[in-house]
C-alpha cells in the first residue's frame, strides 16, 4: 500500500490508522463458530446445503468439510443433489470413497430435492451427525434452476446454507452472492483459491458489500487445505 511521502512517524501513524480501520471491517466477517461446533451442538442430523456456480471448487470444498468432520469423529453422509452436470456425481463419489463415507445420489435428471431428502432420511436412519448436500452449479440468472434450488431448501430445511465463492472472480462473486442470498438466504461463505488471490481483496469486498460472514477459506487442493477465516491473514495480504 502506498501513502504520500510524509515524515516517517506521520507515515506510520497513517498506515496504522488505515490498518485498524480495515481490520475492523474484516473482523465483521468472522463467523464465530467452526463447523465442528455447529454439528456437535446442533440438531441431528445437521443439514448443510452448499451453493454456488460451476467452477468455484464446491465439490472439493464439500470433501474438505467432510474430512474435517471425520477427523473429529463426526459421521456424515455426502449427497450429490447435482443430477444434471456430467461427471458431478462421479467426482463427489470418488471423494466419498477416499474418505470412507456413505454416498447418496440419484439418477441423472432426477428431482434434486428428492435426492437431498433421501440423504436426510439416510442420515436419520443411521444416526449420522451431518448431511452434506452438493447442489448443481447454476448461473444466478437462470430462473428455473434458482427455483429448483429454492425447492431443495424448502424440502430439507437446512440448518446452514453455505455459498462457495472463487476469490479470483472479483465483482462476479459479489453479484453471484447477491442473487443466491435473495433466492434462498445465504448463512455463510467459503472463499476458495485464496492462495492464488495475491491481495485478499475479495474477502474485504464480500464483507463490505454483503455483510455475510466467511466461515472458511480454501488454500489448496488437499483435504487439509481449508482454514477458518482469519481477518489478520487477509489484512497482511492487503498490506504486503
Amino acid at each position: 500500500m502506498k501513502v504520500p511521502r510524509f515524515g516517517s512517524e506521520i507515515r506510520e501513524r497513517v498506515i496504522g490508522k488505515v490498518r485498524n480501520a480495515i481490520y475492523s471491517i474484516l473482523s465483521k466477517g468472522v463467523y464465530g463458530k467452526d463447523i465442528i461446533e455447529l454439528v456437535e451442538k446442533g440438531p441431528k442430523p445437521y443439514v448443510v446445503v452448499f451453493l454456488g456456480v460451476n467452477g468455484v471448487g464446491k465439490t472439493t470444498t464439500i470433501a474438505k468439510i467432510a474430512y474435517r468432520l471425520k477427523t473429529k469423529g463426526l459421521k456424515s453422509v455426502v449427497v450429490a443433489a447435482d443430477t444434471f452436470r456430467a461427471g458431478a456425481q462421479e467426482q463427489l463419489a470418488i471423494h466419498a470413497k477416499r474418505l470412507g463415507l456413505p454416498f447418496i445420489k440419484g439418477k441423472y435428471g432426477a428431482d434434486p430435492a428428492a435426492v437431498a431428502k433421501d440423504g436426510v432420511i439416510y442420515a436419520t436412519k443411521h444416526l449420522l451427525d451431518a448431511v452434506l448436500i452438493d447442489t448443481a452449479g447454476r448461473m444466478h440468472t437462470d430462473v428455473d434452476l434458482m427455483n429448483e434450488l429454492r425447492k431443495v431448501v424448502r424440502v430439507v430445511k437446512p440448518h446452514l446454507k453455505i455459498l462457495v465463492l472463487d476469490a479470483l472472480t472479483g465483482n462476479d462473486a459479489i453479484e453471484q452472492a447477491k442473487w443466491f442470498d435473495k433466492a434462498v438466504g445465504v448463512d455463510a461463505v467459503i472463499l476458495t483459491k485464496l492462495d492464488a488471490d495475491a491481495k485478499g481483496g475479495s474477502a474485504l469486498s464480500i464483507i463490505l458489500t454483503l455483510s455475510k460472514p466467511i466461515i472458511y477459506v480454501g488454500v489448496g487442493q488437499k483435504y487439509e487445505d481449508l482454514r477458518p477465516y482469519d481477518p489478520a491473514e487477509i489484512l497482511n495480504k492487503l498490506f504486503e
